[in-house]
């Protein structure tokens, strides 16, 4: 039962550090982000297992965190509110071609970000030609043009 409470608490806190860096840390994942990622797995999983390195206790802890991940769909799915907590809601930072400055820097993207994403979804060049910008949920950036006069 101790793997149980201790998976539980390795997930709530990673959890909680991937939230804290945002949105965007996930979405454009880097060499460098990767390597993180497997030395961060590499140093919380003695945190997980202890001195019980058996097959049975991976099991257990493998069900524990599939099952949290599940029961906190459900629970986001029943309370929309807990979701947009939990989740963050999507962030205009274009709006009829105007910059949010203060709504870029909140997630750390500039216009060189918005620009790439412009190019790549919908072939724009400038700024001007962008109705909307909107950062969504999973850090990926939404480019909405303007219509052609």
């Amino acid at each position: 039962m101790d793997s149980v409470f201790r998976g539980l608490a390795v997930y709530a806190f990673l959890f909680l550090i991937f939230r804290i860096a945002g949105k965007r840390t996930l979405n454009q994942i880097t060499t460098f982000d990767f390597v993180l990622l497997l030395i961060i797995s590499e140093s919380i999983q003695q945190a997980m297992i202890d001195s019980d390195n058996s097959v049975t206790n991976a099991f257990l802890l493998v069900v524990t965190l599939v099952g949290l991940d599940v029961a906190l769909s459900l629970v986001k799915r029943r309370f929309p509110r807990l979701s947009k907590m939990l989740d963050s809601t999507p962030v205009v930072v274009i709006e009829d071609g105007h910059l949010h400055r203060d709504r870029m820097d909140k997630e750390r993207i500039d216009e060189s970000d918005i620009l790439s994403a412009a190019r790549e979804h919908q072939g724009l060049e400038r700024l001007e030609q962008i109705k909307y910008a909107v950062v969504e949920q999973s850090g990926r950036i939404t480019v909405v043009p303007k219509q052609q006069d």
